[in-house]
């Protein structure tokens, strides 16, 4: 009884707490100082999230309309996973917790728990398919461990979505050998279930998650493999293959770049003018740049037609896949900056405006003032946008000062 008390007590406490400090956030943004029992990763998190996420919704959103079946089935967790299964529905079964595991980008791709849990948990969308980053969700554990690279615990109304204030969350990163993260192992409970023990045992489990992946991915069959090239060149620029970072120079990610994006290919007179221009380049720099590239990526490039031989992923591309779904929720979670802000290549550059251009008219399309404020959140002197948020939020919505705020500064300017 007294452990069931200081839990109840607890949670009193943090929901006058967040009562104080919500509706505060929402309109001024700031940040409570001596925010009694507030840790301050929750209240800045708050803070965050307060820009995409209501915090009176009552579920998660879907990713890729809870389609994720694919996404598992290539998951380089699944293996890992399926060999500790026993133990993980057994600390479900036995504690009365729901276990899930997520990808990288916070979508469930696994959850086992008994059927009454279960259901509680199919009831926030704490379900396969369903989005749990921070943009999505707002502040619980699996963004926070996301986020932070750490194991992370979430109590009752540190959650920013009231519809979790009766849930206790406990979470842990799951790194591949390269150190990347891969996904989240979490624990979830009823508040008054928690308890101390359950943040040892989730890293315990992921530290035995991550022992079998440095076994399982040097021994894993070519054909069983996630794609082996992963791109990133939207507001970052990395290049990961086999979950080894390349050392690429910038003109070698501008032709990586290209051809994820143009999968048909480039005759070399045409890649050399998308990379060069009307530039005097030669034509064996140019053949040396290509040759670089292929030694880094063990081959991967054909020779005749520039098209790329190995499978890549990119992010770049998945914003276009989700515009072209409709899917601009999606979208607008990857789209983190332009397209290799840095390079001056004239295909590069097309690309970039193509994808700015896409992103926003979606934006401007779409009937969610969240997408309007999130966006706007990146483009400050974008008055258009800010006006379409301001149209889409009703009177009493107090995210609309944050909209209003952005458009007086745009106009100022």
């Amino acid at each position: 009884m007294g452990r069931r008390s200081d839990l109840r007590r607890r949670r009193a406490g943090l929901e006058d707490e967040w009562s104080r400090w919500v509706p505060r956030l929402k309109v001024a943004g700031t940040l409570p100082i001596g925010g009694g029992s507030l840790r301050q990763e929750v209240t800045e998190s708050w803070a965050r999230s307060l820009t995409s996420v209501d915090p009176g919704r009552d579920s998660a959103s879907v990713a890729d309309g809870g389609a994720v079946h694919r996404l598992w089935s290539g998951s380089p967790l699944r293996g890992p996973v399926d060999g500790l299964a026993d133990e993980l529905r057994s600390v479900a079964d036995d504690a009365g917790f729901v276990t899930a595991v997520t990808d990288e980008s916070g979508t469930i791709l696994w959850t086992y728990g008994g059927q009454a849990m279960r259901r509680r948990a199919e009831w926030v969308n704490f379900a396969p398919g369903g989005r749990w980053d921070e943009e999505a969700m707002g502040t619980n554990a699996v963004s926070l461990a996301l986020r932070t690279g750490r194991p992370s615990t979430v109590f009752s109304a540190e959650h920013l979505v009231t519809a979790l204030h009766g849930w206790a969350c406990y979470c842990a990163p799951i790194h591949g050998p390269d150190g990347h993260v891969l996904g989240v192992l979490d624990l979830s409970t009823t508040w008054d279930r928690s308890h101390p023990l359950a943040i040892s045992t989730v890293r315990g489990l992921a530290s035995a998650i991550e022992a079998e992946l440095r076994t399982e991915l040097p021994l894993r069959p070519p054909e069983d493999r996630l794609p082996q090239l992963r791109l990133n060149c939207l507001g970052t620029e990395k290049a990961v293959r086999d979950g080894v970072p390349l050392l690429l120079r910038p003109r070698q990610l501008e032709i990586l770049t290209l051809l994820a994006l143009e999968p048909d290919g480039y005759t070399p007179d045409r890649l050399r003018e998308a990379l060069y221009g009307d530039r005097a380049v030669t034509a064996s720099t140019f053949k040396a740049e290509i040759s670089h590239l292929r030694r880094a990526l063990g081959g991967g490039i054909a020779t005749r037609r520039y098209t790329l031989t190995t499978p890549v992923s990119c992010d770049a591309v998945d914003v276009l896949r989700a515009l072209e779904s409709g899917d601009t929720e999606t979208a607008l979670r990857l789209y983190r900056g332009p397209l290799l802000a840095r390079s001056e290549a004239p295909g590069i550059e097309e690309w970039r405006t193509h994808l700015e251009v896409a992103v926003r008219e979606a934006v401007l399309a779409s009937t969610r003032p969240e997408h309007a404020l999130r966006y706007g959140g990146r483009a400050p002197y974008d008055a258009e946008v800010h006006e379409h948020a301001l149209r889409l939020f009703g009177p009493a919505d107090a995210r609309r000062a944050i909209a209003a705020g952005r458009l007086t500064t745009a106009l100022r300017d």
